[in-house]
């Protein structure tokens, strides 16, 4: 850094649920932050990953994806999106390539409005180009910008981090000055106690079928650094129905087993330590009405 002005600001990644928010986020910060599945519906809570450019800090915030809400979590979701999107200095909608403008994206669109400051840029940025032609890339372009303008247009494939540079020296432009919020060496805000519960759910959401993965949630409620360097970490994947719990066990305890193993595995790479991982299952039949619970998560609990 130099004695220049510095710049720092929020850039609040929204859209429809999978639209490569959290994969774009792991991207451009160069860590795995934010859990990726295939399953909808994956990041619950808003995640912030910083990327420091020369002088300006771009601090991205991936947020829940945004759909019509039915459970209470889903109403406290999509309220943290639209949350993350009205503080944010600019905003990114993600639509995927090979989609179009879904229902859920004219949803958007016209939501879009209603939640942010008249003098908000947003920016559209196309992802998932690899599953589509040019010609296509053309044309979805056109139709989207005839229902809304767009300060810019990016084409990018997260997965396969493409059109990225493009997309983070725009946003280097568009930071405000203001001095760094965040260390220059962290790289985001979530605590490792955080991290490694969605580590778990992570493995859970990709091992499991159906409703469960959304019936669950993981905590972690006991961390413990050893004299050797090693950690042990103490967790409760915590279920609705008593019904769950076999089904998250497995024959002879196989399943529970495996999923303890592939998120120890990605936790002690991750910390470059070993980690002692000890899982069990708890039932509560109301913890997604449970207030302390949202506020654990960083969700406001939705009245009415």
């Amino acid at each position: 850094m130099t004695d220049a002005p510095t710049h720092a600001g929020f850039v609040a990644l929204i859209g429809e649920p999978n639209a490569g928010k959290s994969t774009l986020l792991n991207a451009v910060v160069g860590a795995k932050l934010s859990i990726v599945t295939h399953k909808v519906q994956t990041t619950r809570f808003r995640i912030r990953g910083v990327l420091n450019e020369d002088a300006s800090q771009i601090i991205f915030v991936d947020t829940p994806g945004l759909f019509a809400p039915k459970r209470t979590l889903d109403r406290a979701m999509v309220a943290a999106a639209w949350a993350g999107a009205s503080d944010a200095d600019v905003v990114m909608l993600l639509i995927e390539a090979h989609r179009g403008v879904t229902k859920g994206v004219q949803r958007i669109l016209d939501d879009l409005d209603k939640h942010l400051g008249p003098d908000t840029p947003v920016a559209l940025v196309v992802n998932k180009i690899d599953r589509v032609k040019r010609d296509e890339l053309l044309a979805l372009t056109a139709e989207i910008q005839e229902k809304r303008s767009f300060e810019e247009v990016f084409y990018i494939s997260a997965t396969r981090q493409n059109g990225l540079d493009p997309m983070t020296q725009w946003l280097e432009e568009k930071m405000p000055e203001s001095p760094w919020l965040y260390p220059e060496d962290q790289l985001g805000d979530a605590s490792m106690r955080a991290i490694a519960a969605e580590v778990t759910r992570e493995k859970l959401m990709l091992r499991l079928h159906q409703e469960l993965p959304y019936q669950m949630t993981v905590e972690t409620e006991a961390w413990e650094e050893r004299k050797d360097g090693s950690v042990k970490i103490d967790q409760a994947i915590i279920v609705a129905k008593e019904g769950h719990r076999p089904i998250i066990l497995g024959k002879g305890g196989q399943t529970l087993k495996q999923i303890g193993q592939a998120s120890r595995t990605e936790l002690s790479e991750m910390m470059e330590r070993k980690v002692h991982l000890f899982l069990r299952v708890k039932v509560d039949e109301r913890w997604q009405e449970d207030r302390a619970r949202y506020s654990q998560m960083g969700l406001e609990f939705p009245e009415g």
